[in-house]
C-alpha cells in the first residue's frame, strides 16, 4: 500500500513555498522532460512564464 507524503515548506519568517513541476520539450531529442523547483508563492507565475 502506498504511503501519503505530507511536507510543510515554511521558513521561520512565515513565507510559504511551493514545489512547482513544469513539463518542457527538449530541443535535442524532442522528448519531454520535467523541471521542478521550490519557489516562494509570489514567484509561481514567473516560474511558469519563463522558458
Amino acid at each position: 500500500m502506498a504511503k501519503k507524503v505530507v511536507a510543510t515548506l515554511k521558513t521561520t519568517t512565515g513565507k510559504s513555498r511551493t514545489k512547482c513541476i513544469k513539463m518542457v520539450k527538449s530541443e535535442k531529442t524532442g522528448a519531454y522532460i520535467f523541471k521542478s523547483e521550490i519557489v516562494p508563492n509570489e514567484e509561481i507565475k514567473n516560474f511558469f512564464a519563463k522558458k
